[in-house]
C-alpha cells in the first residue's frame, strides 16, 4: 500500500470513526438545567470536542492498524471470501 493510499484511508477510517464518537457522552442544554437563549434546547451544553477528537484519533489509529495488518498478511482474500459464499 502506498503512502497517499494509506493517508485516504486512514482520512476516511477517522471521518467515520468521528460520526460514531460525536454522540458519547452529550448532555442537552434542557438535560443540564441551563438553556442558554437564542439557542436550542436540544443543543449540548458542553460538547467536548477536543476530547471527542482524540478519542477518534485514537479508535481510528487502531482500526487502521487492523486494517492494515489484514491487508499485509492477506487474512482476508477475494478468493477466500468467494469460497465461503460458495462462489
Amino acid at each position: 500500500m502506498s503512502v497517499t493510499t494509506g493517508l485516504a484511508i486512514y482520512f476516511i477510517i477517522w471521518w467515520t470513526v468521528l460520526f460514531a464518537v460525536l454522540p458519547w457522552g452529550v448532555r442537552s442544554q434542557v438535560e443540564s438545567g441551563t438553556v442558554v437563549p437564542g439557542t436550542d434546547p436540544g443543543a449540548p451544553a458542553i460538547p467536548k470536542l477536543w476530547h471527542k477528537l482524540a478519542w477518534t484519533t485514537i479508535a481510528a489509529t487502531l482500526v487502521f492498524g487492523l486494517c492494515a495488518l489484514v491487508y499485509q498478511y492477506q487474512l482476508v482474500t477475494v478468493g477466500g471470501l468467494a469460497q465461503r459464499l460458495g462462489f
